[in-house]
């Protein structure tokens, strides 16, 4: 049987990851659990993924190492923007104060109170895939995170001065995994342009950006896995 002998850094190989755009947030109903109308998030300079866990537990037995138990993982990460969509507020912990007038009972207008309870979020992003033939226009992969709470955040605001600068807004993020058909429960899926089929991929877009007729949506996993050409459970 013929070898193939290894070759580094051939032309169209050479990849790398970059950017992050087309962030869409879906707030999660904290009755039914079912994700709301996705929004556009403008402003999002950066996402972090930081997942925790997955450390390995030593266990010995007659003297020498027996075998090695391993946590399971948690992803976790945080978002910075600019800027947020208001149905962030209620994810962030923000709400509107209601005033009773007679019958009726409407929101306070321009008042929001902080340290309120967090809806759960699930979110949708966009990196792109670049190598050094075609550059950023490679490819993409398509994140979905689901579950998600947003933790408590620092601001800090400072006086404009000759070298003005935009604040950057924070958070960090939780997750508990959901049920992910033909794998263990997960919190993350990630989508790759570059293997993906661009009929089926484009399908999946469309449900989560949305058309002229439909809102936009975010798709359990097992129905990403339908879409794509899987089962799907």
């Amino acid at each position: 049987m013929a070898g193939k002998q290894i070759v580094w850094d051939k032309t169209s190989e050479r990849l790398y990851r970059t950017g992050v755009d087309r962030v869409v947030l879906f707030p999660q109903d904290t009755t039914s659990g079912a994700y709301g109308v996705g929004v556009g998030w403008n402003g999002v300079t950066q996402i972090s993924e930081s997942p925790d866990g997955g450390d390995a537990t030593a266990i010995y037995a007659n003297n020498n190492l027996y075998l090695n138990l391993v946590a399971k993982e948690n992803f976790k990460g945080s978002i910075t923007a600019y800027t947020y969509p208001k149905e962030w507020e209620q994810c962030d912990g923000s709400a509107s104060v209601l005033a009773s007038s007679g019958d009726s009972a409407g929101a306070v207008k321009g008042l929001r109170v902080t340290g309120q309870q967090r809806t759960p979020f699930g979110l949708a992003y966009r990196t792109l895939i670049g190598n050094d033939t075609k550059g950023t226009d490679h490819g993409y992969e398509i994140h979905l995170v689901y579950n998600a709470t947003a933790g408590v955040s620092s601001q800090d605001y400072q006086t404009v001065n000759d070298s003005p600068e935009a604040l950057e807004l924070s958070w960090d993020f939780s997750t508990l995994p959901i049920d992910v058909p033909g794998a263990k429960p997960s919190a993350h899926l990630v989508i790759s342009s570059l293997t993906a089929d661009a009929a089926k991929l484009r399908q999946l877009e469309t449900k989560l950006y949305g058309t002229d007729t439909v809102d936009p949506a975010l798709p359990l996993p097992q129905e990403v896995i339908s879409i794509l050409g899987g089962v799907g459970g």
